[in-house]
């Protein structure tokens, strides 16, 4: 059996299929594992969750920020933009379906019998691996409850960025979606920092990628999309990242974990994103 972590789809299925097609990915026989951010920006996010659903257990999938809003929008707690190319996808037949099956998935995975994790955005330095995987466990349990829109309407904002500074339920339910879902840059006392638009060679000194501050860490492997800008660069040797920007004009990014090769597919177009 074969394992392979890919970066962020966004609604990219063909290129998905022809990356996969490369590998010979096969579901009786081997795992996908996806890093979040499913949908949204590219043209066929409905093909995309469909063919992820329909792989069942071969599918390893984490929530992205993009799939947390898809289903606030779905939830009617936010407006859908013209550039989501949610249409299709909200007016299908099985879009409960869908949305129902794409709440119960998790915001942190780990390979069996090995500390190898996988979230979208990566691992929040005033966590380690255990202290995350107990809180994206309980955010879980809360998005595939029946108040899932109660929660998912208090995700928006970016306060408190401290996980120390997380008093009340709401709050810490917030901290934990950003910092799995949405984190880039942290403040050295490891706060989230979501203001920072910059590359990593001009970011103030204040600041600093997540990774570098695991950078000592060799005890755990972590594996995170979101990040387009990196193009799958990280100093970090036990850190893959792998969103590569294929819905801007970029690549679809496959990692075969056995060997760690790396397998890409680039876009196959951009018109209309």
């Amino acid at each position: 059996m074969a394992i392979y972590f890919v970066g962020d789809i966004q609604g990219c299925y063909h290129e998905l299929r022809a990356l996969l097609a490369q590998v010979a990915f096969s579901p009786e026989t081997d795992q996908l594992w996806l890093a979040g951010d499913l949908v949204a920006r590219g043209p066929d996010s409905l093909k995309t969750l469909r063919y992820i659903k329909a792989l069942g257990n071969s599918a390893r999938v984490v929530l992205g920020n993009h799939d947390l809003h898809l289903l606030a929008i779905y939830g009617g707690l936010k407006k859908a933009k013209a550039s989501d190319f949610f249409d299709e996808l909200l007016a299908a037949a099985d879009v409960d379906e869908l949305m129902d099956w794409l709440a119960k998935q998790p915001l942190i995975q780990k390979l069996p019998n090995e500390n190898v994790y996988m979230s979208h955005a990566g691992l929040p330095p005033f966590w380690t691996p255990a202290e995350a995987m107990a809180q994206a466990n309980d955010v879980n349990s809360k998005l595939a409850s029946a108040l899932r829109n109660d929660w998912l309407a208090i995700m928006y904002g970016e306060e408190p960025n401290l996980w120390s500074l997380a008093k009340s339920a709401d709050e810490k339910f917030r901290v934990t979606v950003n910092s799995l879902t949405r984190m880039r840059y942290c403040q050295l006392d490891y706060g989230l920092e979501f203001s920072c638009k910059l590359s990593v060679e001009q970011a103030p000194a204040h600041i600093k990628p997540w990774f570098e501050f695991a950078e000592k860490e060799k005890n755990y492997s972590w594996i995170f999309g979101h990040w387009a800008s990196l193009m799958g660069h990280c100093p970090v040797e036990h850190i893959y990242a792998l969103d590569t920007g294929c819905v801007w004009g970029g690549h679809l990014t496959l990692l075969r974990w056995s060997d760690k090769q790396l397998f890409t597919e680039h876009c196959h177009s951009v018109k209309q994103r």
